[in-house]
């Protein structure tokens, strides 16, 4: 299971670096800032858990292959992006899996150090949202999370699930399973139907201006 989840991880990585590319073709950036928007997409949620956490040296300094699948998958995907034309969802889709793979690997990982489930919620949202917050701010978007549709309340809810299932007397490796489809169902759900958390409104004044 151990091998299984590894090459999920970098999976997740891969997938993330795709997303980048193809926001900076959205954006009109230039070979290196693809380069560059990949990297901290694939990288940055999981640099901050790391950090967090305390675990040095941080995962792609750790072990070469990291950088080594951002560097192909980029270079494959501007490639793609140079002779065909993405198709419209394909930003969307490879961000909601990177979200999934990401929220509950990174879970795992606080789960691994014995941390209490509120921390590992919280830890596992963080690693599969903040590369794709660092993504859109540099390329100049609101954040994914920020507009309105299930993102990282995608994440919180699959994350719970994956814990509940275990609590329940689910293997762990299943869980996993089971934590990825809820959190990638929930955000491609959220895209094909337009989900959306109640908004939050102010109340209205009790009196009335002249």
């Amino acid at each position: 299971m151990t091998r299984v989840l590894y090459v999920l991880d970098l999976m997740g990585v891969a997938v993330f670096a795709v997303s980048g590319v193809l926001a900076a073709a959205q954006a009109g950036m230039d070979w290196l800032g693809a380069l560059v928007l990949a990297s901290v997409t694939a990288i940055g949620g999981g640099t901050m858990r790391d950090l967090l956490l305390g675990r040095h040296p941080i995962f792609w300094v750790r072990d070469a292959r990291y950088p080594w699948v951002i560097l192909l998958t980029a270079a494959a995907t501007v490639t793609y992006v140079h002779e065909f034309v993405p198709p419209g969802m394909a930003l969307l889709v490879a961000d909601a899996l990177g979200l999934a793979l990401f929220a509950v690997t990174g879970a795992q990982i606080a789960e691994s150090v014995r941390h209490s489930p509120l921390i590992t919620v919280m830890v596992g949202t963080m690693t599969g949202s903040g590369g794709g917050v660092i993504r859109d701010l540099l390329s100049g978007q609101v954040p994914l999370m920020l507009r309105g549709g299930f993102y990282a309340s995608a994440a919180i809810g699959g994350i719970a699930l994956y814990l509940l299932v275990q609590a329940a007397g689910l293997p762990r490796r299943h869980a996993f399973f089971v934590g990825f489809a809820a959190v990638f169902g929930l955000r491609m759900a959220a895209i094909l139907w337009d989900w959306h958390l109640p908004a939050l409104s102010p109340p209205r004044a009790s009196w009335s201006h002249p």
